[in-house]
């Protein structure tokens, strides 16, 4: 019965005029599998700015977005079988997508079926839009588009900055730099480049140490960063088991300086892992956080009524990024429907219609992104903040302890990194 109104809903659709007809969207989330404590609320930010898009300026040319959402459990095989529904039955022109191993795994069919895939996966891999880096294991990506710096350059920005820390603080001697990751395509995606950046500004580089993507007793994983002396420690999982690692590595009283990446720390991280989360280093994509007066907050905050109609939630830096990354597509569709039909190839090139590009109304909020056909590193300005928990978080929400000054989130460096072409795909 389902699939009868499915097939009766596609038809009556296809038999509409193109003008009227719903433009088909997939968005891929994870709600439930192994990266779903962030995953949630980046997934939100992507849904809520879509159907904000429908209610407030009717779609895109004139047509609202038909989104089909799906949990895929970080499951990549899911992921792909998802992926040939959505392109077999709705065929949809374009994909918000998450993980990096499903994401690379699609790379192939997103090019060839020519349906761009705008991801949460910050894979430096898929930069390399034209395939020019020669680099073993990337290929062309000409499809794949993500809004924020890569997993790759935002760690290549923390290290710039942890040498920096070093001479500030007056250290003597070579610092001494580890990974921290699942053996995973996520927190391995920016291992090689982030060793080889260490190495190049005068780190002494340990043995990577690994750790699972769940949450665990990561005792003995501490006291191996102790024991080796690291001074800097890259996390590169999802902050629920990086919540465990500092945890532990706060029982067994290692001393290092964390530096989490792009998903490994956030506001509901910090109140979870309490004092254990204060020091923290990671990269935040927007130039704003929840509470800020940036002038495209109003607009933000409009959005997030649409999942929260009191306006009282708190949204993380997870949510406002997912906002940004849908507008990003919302607006490549818009360059599209300006007098031609709203292809995936059309959107595409939609990309490439602008240079430090912010998506109107939120100013201040989304930070300028730039695309080429060669090059799809969108931007290589790294905001890097630190988290600062100074109480007591097991008590009050997280709105609460943000409020209060319990919990903070503070910028701390910017770095301009150089557009090397070594770096493109790496």
């Amino acid at each position: 019965m389902k699939m009868q109104a499915l097939a009766f809903g596609v038809a009556m659709a296809a038999s509409l005029p193109l003008a009227a007809q719903p433009i088909p969207v997939g968005h891929l989330m994870d709600n439930s599998g192994a990266t779903s404590d962030v995953g949630q609320p980046y997934g939100q930010g992507v849904a809520d700015a879509l159907a904000w898009v429908n209610r407030s300026r009717n779609g895109v040319a004139g047509r609202q977005l038909n989104v089909s959402g799906f949990d895929y459990g970080y499951a990549a095989p899911r992921a792909v079988s998802q992926y040939q529904a959505w392109t077999g039955r709705s065929r949809v022109v374009a994909i918000q997508g998450w993980g990096t191993a499903d994401t690379e795994a699609l790379v192939r069919f997103v090019t060839r079926d020519r349906i761009p895939y705008i991801s949460a996966s910050y894979s430096a891999a898929l930069t390399d839009a034209a395939g020019r880096s020669g680099r073993q294991g990337v290929e062309a990506a000409p499809y794949n588009f993500f809004y924020g710096p890569s997993y790759s350059d935002g760690l290549r920005a923390m290290l710039q900055w942890a040498a920096q820390d070093w001479k500030d603080r007056g250290q003597q001697g070579r610092p001494k730099y580890v990974h921290m990751g699942a053996n995973h395509p996520y927190p391995n995606s920016p291992k090689a480049a982030g060793e080889a950046l260490a190495a190049e500004l005068g780190f002494d580089v340990l043995p990577a140490i690994q750790f699972a993507l769940t949450p665990g007793d990561y005792t003995a994983q501490c006291l191996g960063l102790r024991n080796g002396g690291a001074n800097y420690a890259y996390l590169g999982n999802t902050a629920g088991s990086n919540i465990s690692v500092l945890r532990a590595c706060q029982t067994a009283g290692v001393q290092v300086q964390f530096l989490g990446n792009v998903w490994g720390m956030d506001e509901n991280a910090m109140k979870a892992a309490g004092a254990a989360a204060n020091g923290v280093v990671f990269p935040v994509r927007t130039g704003a956080v929840w509470g800020g007066d940036a002038p495209g907050m109003a607009q933000v905050r409009e959005i997030s009524r649409v999942s929260d109609a009191a306006g009282t939630a708190y949204r993380p830096v997870h949510y406002i990024s997912g906002i940004c990354s849908a507008m990003l597509m919302v607006e490549a569709m818009e360059s599209a429907g300006q007098g031609g039909e709203i292809t995936g190839e059309r959107i595409r090139d939609g990309f490439y219609a602008r240079q430090n590009w912010v998506p109107r109304g939120f100013e201040g909020v989304c930070n300028p992104s730039t695309f080429t056909r060669e090059d799809h590193r969108g931007t290589l300005r790294v905001a890097l903040y630190r988290a600062n928990v100074s109480g007591d978080t097991s008590q009050g929400s997280v709105t609460d302890l943000m409020r209060a000054g319990t919990m903070k989130i503070e910028n701390i460096a910017t770095i301009e990194l150089d557009r090397r072409a070594d770096w493109l795909g790496w």
